[in-house]
């Protein structure tokens, strides 16, 4: 007759290591590795096509950016008599302008370099389109930024631009005669969303890795 087999307990240590191993924690962590390697968030080495003209504009677009926010929050904070009247807020006032201009002027060079690089083969489509909706998203916060100069100018394009909203439709809503509506808009929810945009272009890059280029012997940019 065979021995009966003895049964051991599990040890305190591996029941602690299953319930680790089944927590929401552990499964988040496997699927940002997964998703996200360190090697793609943190490369030390990549492709030769990585030092294309068209991704260095798309760094200098986000350094661009970084300038326009840390300005944006010293004027935000100091308000429009400092701006205008205080040479320091002159100069930030200029800063936070010319940043503005750097990051249109490179993000169009990145968005139209990326468009005729086919930037969304091979299943980047998603990333190209957010780098499309943060232009869009761009130029409104900029339209915001032109209505909360409170000068001449922003009295000027919000004058004109009141009939465009109201014929849109959405007059009642986006009032550009509303100076706090503007301002509010302009340096707290359209800012927000543009960075966390940003962020998750970044990521998906990332991720997904940088497009190669067109092959010259009749490859598709499908």
């Amino acid at each position: 007759m065979p021995e009966a087999t003895e049964v051991k307990p599990a040890t305190t240590g591996n029941r602690a290591k299953e319930a680790a191993d089944s927590g929401w924690t552990y499964r988040t962590r496997q699927w940002v590795d997964r998703v996200l390697p360190m090697d793609h968030l943190l490369p030390h080495r990549q492709p030769y096509y990585v030092g294309s003209w068209v991704y260095v504009f798309g760094v200098i677009t986000i350094a661009a950016l970084v300038w326009v926010v840390v300005s944006g929050v010293v004027l935000s904070f100091m308000g429009p008599q400092w701006w205008h009247v205080s040479s320091l807020g002159r100069f930030f006032n200029s800063l936070h302008f010319w940043s503005v201009q750097l990051f249109f002027i490179f993000m169009v060079l990145h968005l139209w370099g990326q468009y005729f690089m086919a930037g969304w083969r091979e299943g980047r489509a998603a990333t190209w389109m957010i780098g499309v909706v943060i232009f869009g998203s761009s130029i409104l916060t900029a339209f915001t930024g032109y209505l909360s100069q409170q000068n001449f100018d922003s009295q000027f394009i919000a004058i004109n631009a009141k009939d465009a909203m109201n014929g849109a439709g959405i007059g009642a809503f986006f009032n550009v005669l509303n100076f706090g509506q503007m301002y509010g808009l302009h340096v707290m929810l359209l800012p927000i969303v543009v960075t966390f945009l940003v962020v998750v272009h970044i990521v998906m890059v990332r991720a997904r890795g940088v497009v190669k280029p067109i092959d010259r012997e009749g490859g598709s940019p499908s």
